[in-house]
C-alpha cells in the first residue's frame, strides 16, 4: 500500500489514483535564463525517481514538467546579453537538457512552454474575471482578488490577516489590496507581448502553471510536486487560480522536497557557494558517471528532509556506488546470464516496503546494499545461481531509482588518459609473460608498480587479468 506525505494535509495518506492504474503528475520545472543549479538537480532527481518507481510498480504515469520561458528575469537577462528572449531561452533549454541527461533524468510526457500556452492562460484569466476572482487595474494589469477565494491558505496554513502584516503595494502596482497578485502584465516598451481582452501584455508567473497543468491533465489530477520554496506563494496561488476558475478540487496530493544547503549554508552567489549542475558534472571526465554520483547523493536522504551538500559528499557517494559496481564486476566472473531467473523475492519485498512508505529512497538503498553483501558471499562460495539472481536483483531495484545504469568497468575507471591506459595494459601484459615464464619475483614487482599507480588487479580463474583504478 503506497503512502505519500501530502503537504495539503500534513500527513501520510494512502495513495489512491483518481483513475485506477493511471496517475497524472505535474512538476514545476525551470525558469530558463541561467544554468541550472544543484537545488534544481535535487528537485529533478527526486521526482524522476518517484515517477520511475511508480512506473516500475505498474502505474501508467502521465508526467508534465513545464518550462517558464517568459519572466521579468528572462527579459532582463536577454536585454543584458543583447539577444532575443527566444534566443536566450532556447540556449538555456539546451544547456538544461544536457545537464538533465547526464543526471539520468527521463523526459516528461509533456514539457509545455509558457509562451506556447498563452491562449489557455488568457481563457483562465477571463474565467476568473467573469467569476469575480480577478479584475483589470488602472495600469492595465489584471490581478487576482485574493480575498475572493475563501480557502486561500489551505496549503501553507497562512491566514490572510497574518499575511497583511508587512504587506504593501509596490511602486508601479495598481492592485486594490496588497494581498492581490498579478495574472496579466500590460506590455512595456521592447518586451514580448500578446493580444488579450485587456490589451497587449504577457502572463504573470503563477497563472501559467494552473493553465498548463489543467490543460494537459484535466481540472482535477493526482499529484503536483516541486521544491519546498514553491509551496508559498506559488503553489498556494495555483490552487486559488485553478479552483477559482473551475469550482473543482485542483490536486489530491501535494509533494515538496526539502531545501538544499551547501556546507550548512543557504546556497547563494553572495556567499560564493553557488554551484551549477555542470560545474559539478565537469569534475569528472565522464559526465554520466558524475551524474550518477550526484543522483546517489540526492537519493541517499529522504526527499522531504533538508539536505546538506558537503565537500565529502561526492567522495562518499562515489565510494558507495563503487561498492555496488565492484560487486557486480566480481559477479561477472561467476556467471553473466541471469536468463529467466526471478529476482530475489525477499529483497524485492523489503525494497518495496521502504519505497511505498513515502518513497524512502535512503532505506531502499540500504536494502540494495544488503543484496550486495549477500552477493559478495555468494561469489566467494562460487554459487552461480545465487550470484546471478542477486546480480539481477541489484540491477533491477537500483534501476527503478535510475541508478547503476553504467557498465561496471566504465564506472570503476578513473580519470586516466588514453596513454596512461596503454601504459597500464602494457605492464599487465609484461606481468602475464613473467608469470608464464614463472618469473614470480618480476611478476610481483610489476604488480607492486601497478599498485603504486593506483591500479588493482584481479586474476581470474580462466587465466585472464582484469584491472580497475582504486579509489
Amino acid at each position: 500500500m503506497l503512502k505519500i506525505y501530502n503537504s495539503l494535509t500534513n500527513q501520510k495518506e494512502e495513495f489512491k489514483p483518481i483513475h485506477a492504474g493511471k496517475i497524472g503528475i505535474y512538476v514545476c520545472g525551470m525558469t530558463v535564463y541561467d544554468y541550472c543549479h544543484l537545488g534544481h538537480a535535487r528537485v529533478m532527481v527526486v521526482f524522476d525517481s518517484v515517477i520511475r518507481y511508480l512506473r516500475y510498480s505498474g502505474y501508467d504515469v502521465t508526467y508534465v514538467r513545464n518550462i517558464t520561458d517568459i519572466d521579468d528575469k528572462i527579459i532582463a537577462r536577454a536585454n543584458e546579453a543583447q539577444e532575443t528572449v527566444r534566443g536566450l531561452t532556447d540556449r538555456f533549454i539546451g544547456y538544461m537538457n544536457e545537464d538533465l541527461d547526464s543526471l539520468g533524468i527521463e523526459p516528461p510526457n509533456f514539457e509545455p512552454r509558457a509562451t506556447e500556452y498563452v491562449p489557455q492562460i488568457i481563457d483562465m484569466i477571463s474565467n476568473l474575471v467573469t467569476r469575480g476572482h480577478a479584475y483589470l487595474a488602472k495600469n492595465g494589469d489584471v490581478y487576482y482578488r485574493t480575498r475572493s477565494f475563501s480557502n486561500y491558505g489551505q496549503l501553507s496554513g497562512r491566514k490572510l490577516d497574518e499575511l497583511m502584516v508587512g504587506a504593501r503595494i509596490e511602486p508601479g502596482e495598481a492592485k486594490d489590496d496588497p494581498l492581490d497578485f498579478v495574472l496579466w502584465k500590460h506590455s512595456k516598451e521592447n518586451e514580448p507581448a500578446w493580444d488579450s481582452p485587456w490589451g497587449k501584455g504577457r502572463p504573470g508567473w503563477h497563472i501559467e502553471c494552473s493553465a498548463m497543468s489543467t490543460s494537459l491533465l484535466g481540472n482535477h489530477f493526482d499529484i503536483h510536486a516541486g521544491g519546498m520554496d514553491l509551496l508559498f506563494p506559488h503553489h498556494e496561488n495555483e490552487i486559488a487560480q485553478a479552483e477559482g476558475a473551475t469550482d473543482e478540487k485542483f490536486v489530491n496530493t501535494w509533494m515538496h522536497n526539502g531545501y538544499l544547503q551547501i556546507d550548512s549554508q543557504k546556497m547563494s552567489k553572495s556567499l560564493k557557494n553557488f554551484l551549477t549542475i555542470r560545474e559539478v558534472l565537469d569534475m569528472d571526465s565522464d559526465r554520466q558517471r558524475m551524474g550518477e554520483i550526484l543522483r546517489y547523493i540526492f537519493l541517499s536522504s529522504h526527499y522531504r528532509n533538508p539536505m546538506n551538500y558537503r565537500d565529502d559528499s561526492i567522495s562518499n557517494a562515489r565510494n558507495a556506488l563503487r561498492r555496488i559496481y565492484l560487486a557486480l564486476e566480481n559477479a561477472n566472473s561467476i556467471g553473466k546470464d541471469a536468463g529467466n531467473i526471478p529476482i530475489n523475492p525477499e529483497l524485492k519485498e523489503r525494497f518495496h516496503l521502504k519505497m511505498e512508505d513515502d518513497f524512502n529512497t535512503a532505506e531502499a538503498l540500504a536494502v540494495v546494499f544488503d543484496g550486495v553483501r549477500e552477493m559478495n558471499r555468494a561469489v566467494e562460495a562460487g554459487d552461480p545461481f545465487e550470484v546471478q539472481q542477486l546480480s539481477k536483483t541489484i540491477r533491477e531495484l537500483s534501476g527503478s531509482l535510475g541508478l547503476v545504469q553504467l557498465q561496471p568497468s566504465r564506472f570503476l575507471m578513473s580519470d586516466i588518459t588514453s596513454q596512461e591506459r596503454i601504459t597500464i595494459e602494457e605492464l599487465i601484459e609484461q606481468r602475464r609473460l613473467a608469470r608464464v615464464m614463472k618469473h614470480w619475483s618480476e611478476a610481483d614487482r610489476i604488480r607492486d608498480q601497478l599498485n603504486e599507480l593506483g591500479v588493482e588487479l584481479d586474476d581470474r580463474s580462466d587465466g585472464s587479468t582484469h584491472w580497475r583504478v582504486a579509489k
